[in-house]
Formats: C-alpha cells, sequence, structure tokens
C-alpha cells in the first residue's frame, strides 16, 4: 500500500498527518445526540461490542427482556451509531436494524452527508478509542462516555468517494483476517478435543492396549485393565474446606497469606493470589492454612456448568469456602488424580453436580462416594510421565496458534488506524 502524495499537519494529535485534500471537523458539527421515542413496536435492539447495534434474536447470549414500558425507549435507525455503557471499552457501535435502544444509550445522528460505513470503522479503531478516553465520566464500574465532552473531540473527513472505497477496502480485508483468525480458532479448539481425549484414554483404560480387561462398573468408563482396582475418593484423600474472613475487621486482609477464590483458578499452579490475608485471620476466622502440593478445586461456581477447575497449590495458602482442598491419603496419586478429573469432567460434571441445583455446586456426599479407577503406584506414574509429555507438546501447539490469532488482530487493528487516519492509501 501507498501512502497520499501530500499531507498537512490537522494540529489534532491523535490524528497526526492527514491527506492534503482531507478535512477535520469536531464531532459536534457531524453528528447530534438525538432522543425520538414514543415507539414501543419497533423491533427492540442489543448493543453489542462485537457486533453493533442488532435486533437481540441476533444475539447468541440473549439479554434480560425489560420489563414496563416501552415508550420511553430511544428509537435508533440503520446507520446511526450508539454510545453504549462500556464505549470506553469498545468504541462507538453502528446500527445495523431500525429498532429501539435503552433510554441509557446515546444515540448519534449524522448531520451532513457521510458513508456511515467508514465512521463505523474510525469509531471502533483503536486510536479513536484511546481519544475517547478522555470524554469519561464517572469511577470504576460507573465509567461511561459523555457526548457532551466526546463532541467536542476532532474527527477526519475524507472525500465521499473515499469514504466509501475505505470502507469497501476494510470489508474486504477484516473479512479476510477475522477467516482466518476463526480458522486458527477452530484449529484451537480441535486440540483441545484432542488433549482432552489423549488425557481420557489414559486415565481410564492405560497405556497398553493388550492387557487383559475386566468390567469396571461404571458405565461412562466401561472396561479396565484387569489388574486395575476401583475405590471411593474418600478413602484416597483428605478434603479440606476454606471461608472468608470478616471484610470489616481491617486485621484480617492485606497480609502476606495468598487467598485463593474462584477467580484465582486460570493456571495449573497458584503462586499468588489477588488478595492477601492475615495471621490474625488464620487464628481467629474459619480459613485454615493449607500445605504445598494441595489440590484445590472449585466446588461452587457457575464455571462447573462447563469445567471444574482444579489446579495446585505451589505456596502454602488459604481457600475460600467456594473451593476444597485435596491431599492424598491412599492408592491414588493426587496427579494421576487431577489428570484423572481434567480427562473425564464432561461425565463427572453430569456424576457430581446436583440436578436442578440454582447455584452450580459439586455435592461432596456424590464426590466422596465416587469410585475412581486406579492401577498401581508405578503404573500411575507412568501414565503421568506419559500425559506431561503428550500435553505438553498440545499445549505449545495451542499457544503457538493463540500467538497467531493476536498477531492478525493487530494486523488488523494497524491497518485500520492506518487507513482511517490517510496514513495509507486505499488504490
Amino acid at each position: 500500500m501507498k501512502k497520499y502524495e501530500e499531507y498537512r499537519d490537522s494540529g489534532v494529535e491523535w490524528i497526526g498527518e492527514i491527506p492534503e485534500h482531507w478535512e477535520y471537523r469536531k464531532m459536534k458539527f457531524l453528528f447530534i445526540d438525538i432522543s425520538q421515542k414514543n415507539k414501543p413496536n419497533e423491533v427492540l435492539l442489543s448493543v453489542t461490542q462485537n457486533q453493533g447495534v442488532v435486533p437481540r434474536n441476533w444475539v447468541e447470549n440473549r439479554m434480560v427482556m425489560p420489563s414496563g414500558n416501552l415508550e420511553s425507549f430511544k428509537y435508533i435507525k440503520k446507520g446511526d451509531f450508539c454510545i453504549s455503557l462500556r464505549s470506553f471499552e469498545g468504541g462507538l457501535e453502528y446500527c445495523h436494524h431500525d429498532g429501539i435502544v435503552s433510554p441509557a444509550y446515546t444515540v448519534l445522528k449524522g448531520v451532513f452527508t457521510h458513508f456511515p460505513l467508514f465512521y463505523k470503522y474510525l469509531f471502533k479503531s483503536q486510536i479513536f478509542i484511546d481519544e475517547m478516553q478522555l470524554s469519561i465520566v464517572g469511577i470504576r464500574e460507573g465509567k461511561n462516555i459523555s457526548y457532551e465532552l466526546l463532541k467536542y473531540s476532532h474527527i477526519p473527513i475524507p472525500p465521499l468517494q473515499e469514504q466509501k472505497a475505505i470502507a469497501d477496502f476494510l470489508d474486504d480485508k477484516c473479512a479476510k483476517v477475522d477467516a482466518l483468525v476463526s480458522v486458527k480458532e477452530q484449529q484451537i479448539a480441535l486440540l483441545k478435543e484432542r488433549r482432552q481425549a489423549v488425557i481420557h484414554q489414559a486415565v481410564t483404560k492405560g497405556l497398553d492396549s493388550n492387557v487383559e480387561r475386566k468390567d469396571s462398573g461404571i458405565d461412562w468408563i466401561g472396561d479396565i485393565p484387569k489388574h486395575w482396582i476401583t475405590l471411593k475418593v474418600k478413602y484416597n484423600f483428605i478434603l479440606s474446606g476454606g471461608g472468608t474472613p470478616s471484610k470489616e475487621n481491617n486485621s484480617y486482609w492485606n497480609g502476606n497469606i495468598p487467598w485463593v477464590s474462584p477467580k484465582d483458578m486460570k493456571s495449573l499452579y497458584i503462586n499468588r493470589t489477588e488478595d492477601l490475608i492475615t495471621e490474625d485471620a488464620i487464628k481467629n476466622s474459619s480459613v485454615k492454612l493449607i500445605s504445598k502440593g494441595s489440590l484445590l478445586m472449585v466446588v461452587r461456581s457457575g464455571i462447573l456448568q462447563r469445567t471444574i477447575p482444579v489446579c495446585f497449590a505451589n505456596i502454602p495458602l488459604t481457600i475460600n469456602q467456594d473451593i476444597k482442598a485435596i491431599t492424598a491419603n491412599g492408592a491414588i496419586g493426587i496427579t494421576f488424580f487431577y489428570y484423572f478429573i481434567k480427562g473425564t469432567e464432561s461425565f463427572l460434571l453430569k456424576d457430581w453436580v446436583k440436578d436442578g441445583a440454582t447455584v452450580e455446586s459439586i455435592e461432596i456426599p456424590y464426590f466422596l462416594n465416587y469410585y475412581v479407577p486406579i492401577p498401581p503406584i508405578a503404573e500411575q506414574e507412568d501414565i503421568v510421565s506419559y500425559l506431561e509429555a503428550q500435553t505438553s507438546k498440545i499445549d505449545q501447539a495451542i499457544v503457538q496458534k493463540q500467538e497467531q490469532i493476536l498477531k492478525l488482530k493487530e494486523y488488523k487493528q494497524s491497518l485500520i488506524n492506518e487507513v482511517v487516519t490517510g496514513k495509507l492509501k486505499v488504490s
């Protein structure tokens, strides 16, 4: 791609130099805040960061339907823009369909001859999103973009035909990048399925396919090697619980002892946590110190709809009431048990989580009385060594795909930034 022949300084820091024949103006001269209401029969729309403003039935994760008077909802037309409650994170949203949105949103309508799809890209570009940070009102969860402030920001105005050419170019290039990203994501999904299958096979069938077998007594496992045994969890492990020290007691918090909650359970080993408690909390509250090497398992969380988070304590730490600490006390090695959970969690979720529970939770009696197929200790060690080697290869492949996706997304965003501000010319 080439640059334009002549540039001039826009005098606007975030825009920089623009092509000589481009203009730039404050947003207030290009877009106005409108609030047209009393259209309750129009299509109800959702404002999303990844799809823009679309009918609610286009959105996979359906939002809660509003109750009450729809007369107060704002009317928005295709080609208008919306300032969402999270615009400071993802820019302004382009409207793909006429309808109504919550009165909490700001609706912007163009008041000059423009090509909306060009501004769709401009308003989602990272450099514009960075510029929007100057227009934030509120703090923390209450952050929002104020159009009363944003309307004084300058934006570039290419000639109308160039606006259309830029939008067409970005439609094509972004679609190709998105297609490549989709392929990589599918490859990652297949690698994760492969990882799951490798673990499942090893922990339920062993590494030797030629050994004599017997019925395990567990329907979904079927046959296991004849020399394996099955025992209940409670005969092989000690379970420890946790708790939450009183938030009102300042002497319990901001110490140097890690306190684990489900949000910390994102990696194989826990070395640090967001929250820290004190020795006083251990002495005078329900939390107890968990020894290094213990297996931690989330037993109460919405994430149990999909997976069972388990990881190892790589340091002495404490846990909250939604987690259990597991230490070996029998014929099953703790690392083998970790792989058993990760390789068979789709089945375990059905067997350990109570039907009809309002909050997803592992029923401890179900867990403790569950039968696990157990190889001899030496064979467990062989299986663990095999799985560490195999899963490491798969994990490396997954990381490589994730890095490729990141680079593709960075390229896409860089291309948008450069084209919508005229740093590169669309031919």
